[in-house]
């Protein structure tokens, strides 16, 4: 029994400090692949991708996912108490339909680390991440991350492939109705479409620029979008 507990003792310990190692590594370097996208190439979607820089994103994209997503992500500490607390109590009475109240952070944390899925197991880990990605990388290449990793179509991850595949130009480019279209596909792109336009995305995409609007002048998301 001593044996298989100092294996065990080991194990663990190699297992935290790669994944410590693997976190600071993609501090300065995108992931060479991840489980969300091996699946895709698994159901036959495919893998188009092109990642760049923070710098090649349009500040429209940045502020559009941030309206869209986590109007608070400047600010907060990977968490939103208040969305989880009020997602909690609707998902009590609507088990057909749940919401979400996963912030950038927490979707980077999975969409990097982890695998889709609603688990407890999968949930504390995106804990973990969360708080680790806050703490080592910081708000700007957490949301450099978001754009280059999230799915935005059908085999589509970042925004630079998005970018290309629905208006044939760069991500550095993109309007404000352009980015706002794509932040309204985030939360279900496979189903949420802009070619051919789904009347989610029609319907949604205008709100999503009246909270860009709002948003844009606030110190702290003008000095994150730069």
């Amino acid at each position: 029994m001593q044996k298989i507990g100092r294996f065990l003792l080991k194990l663990f310990l190699w297992l935290f400090f790669l994944q410590l190692a693997y976190i600071f590594f993609c501090k300065w370097i995108n992931p060479p692949i991840t489980l969300t996208q091996l699946s895709s190439v698994f159901h036959g979607y495919g893998l188009h991708r092109d990642y760049v820089n923070y710098d090649q994103m349009s500040p429209n994209i940045k502020l559009a996912v941030m309206a869209s997503e986590d109007q608070l992500f400047p600010t907060n500490n990977g968490f939103n108490i208040d969305a989880i607390e009020k997602a909690i109590q609707y998902n009590k009475t609507h088990s057909k339909r749940t919401h979400g109240a996963s912030t950038i952070s927490q979707q980077v944390a999975k969409n990097v680390f982890l695998w889709q899925g609603r688990s407890y197991i999968r949930k504390g880990l995106e804990v973990y991440f969360t708080f680790m990605i806050e703490h080592i990388w910081g708000k700007k290449r957490i949301l450099e991350m978001y754009l280059n990793v999230a799915e935005m179509g059908k085999g589509v991850f970042g925004v630079q492939a998005a970018s290309r595949r629905n208006f044939n130009k760069n991500a550095k480019d993109l309007s404000r109705s352009e980015a706002a279209m794509i932040a309204a596909c985030l939360p279900n792109p496979k189903v949420y479409t802009i070619k051919p336009l789904s009347r989610y995305v029609a319907n949604r995409y205008g709100d999503i620029m009246v909270q860009m609007d709002d948003l844009h002048t606030a110190p702290d998301i003008e000095k994150l979008i730069q």
